[in-house]
C-alpha cells in the first residue's frame, strides 16, 4: 500500500506472542513495526522515535500502560494511541480514554478488526493539518471570562491557565467553536476519539463533568457547558 509507506508503528505489549501477531498483520498491510515488551522501554522508545502509531496493552511490567499513555500525552498531544485491553478491563480502558488515548482494541480482537482501526488512526494521522498560525484561522476563542489560545493549545478562565488534558482540551475547542450547536454523544466520539465507541458514551459525560468542574463557577448549574435533554450538550450561545 503505498499510502503507507514509511510508516512505523511503536508495540507496547509484554506478551511476546501477541505483540508477534500484531506485528505481523500490520506488516501485512506494507507498514514497519518495532516491538517492546516493558512500559519504560516503551515510554523511552516513544519520546525517542518518530512514529505514526503507537499501540499500548494496559497491563505492562515496570510501567502500565495507563502511565505511560498519560506521561506520553503531557509531551505529545498528537501521535494516535491505541490500547489493548481485556474485558475485565473497562475502568481501564475508559481512563485510557479520558487520558488521551485514541482507540482501544479488547483481546481477543479479529486481525480484519486490528488492520482496520491501524488504518483508521493512519489515516486521521496523516489528515491533521500543520499546527502553526498559518494553518489556525483565529488564533484565540474568548467567551466570558473563558479563552482559548488555539496557538499554544492552552485555556484560561479569568486569567488562570487551565489544567486540561488532551481530550478535555479538544472538547472545549469543539464546543467553544460552535456556540449553541447540540452535540450527541455519539457525535463528540466521533468528532473528538474519532471513532464511536459503541457503549462507552459514558466516557463523554465524564469528560464533561470534569469540564464542568474547571470552567463552571456552579458545576450544577453550569453557565458554558448546557445539558440538552434528549441529546446532549452544546456550549452556550450567549453568556448571562
Amino acid at each position: 500500500m503505498a499510502e503507507d509507506e514509511n510508516r512505523k508503528i511503536l508495540i507496547v505489549e509484554d506478551d511476546t506472542e501477541i505483540s508477534q501477531v500484531v506485528a505481523m498483520n500490520i506488516g501485512d498491510l506494507g507498514i514497519e513495526t518495532e516491538q517492546v515488551h516493558d512500559g519504560k522501554t516503551g515510554l523511552n522508545r516513544a519520546r525517542e522515535g518518530a512514529f505514526d502509531l503507537i499501540i499500548l496493552d494496559i497491563m505492562l511490567p515496570g510501567l502500565d500502560g495507563i502511565s505511560v499513555c498519560r506521561s506520553l500525552r503531557e509531551d505529545d498531544p498528537y501521535t494516535p494511541i491505541m490500547m489493548l485491553t481485556a474485558k475485565a478491563e473497562e475502568i481501564d480502558r475508559v481512563m485510557g480514554l479520558e487520558l488521551g488515548a485514541d482507540d482501544y482494541l479488547t483481546k481477543p480482537f479479529s486481525i480484519r478488526e486490528l488492520q482496520a482501526r491501524v488504518k483508521a488512526l493512519l489515516r486521521r494521522s496523516a489528515a491533521r493539518p500543520p499546527q502553526s498560525s498559518e494553518s489556525i484561522e483565529e488564533e484565540r476563542i474568548i467567551h466570558g471570562d473563558l479563552t482559548l489560545d488555539l496557538i499554544k493549545r492552552k485555556a484560561s478562565l479569568k486569567g488562570k491557565e487551565l489544567d486540561l488534558t488532551v481530550k478535555e482540551y479538544e472538547l472545549l475547542v469543539l464546543f467553544a467553536k460552535n456556540p449553541g450547536r447540540a452535540f450527541s454523544r455519539a457525535d463528540l466520539l466521533n468528532l473528538v476519539w474519532g471513532y464511536n465507541f459503541q457503549g462507552y458514551e459514558h466516557t463523554v459525560n465524564t469528560h464533561i463533568n470534569r469540564l464542568r468542574n474547571k470552567i463552571e463557577e456552579d458545576p450544577s448549574h453550569p453557565v458554558y457547558l448546557e445539558t440538552v435533554w434528549g441529546v446532549g450538550y452544546r456550549f452556550a450561545e450567549e453568556l448571562s
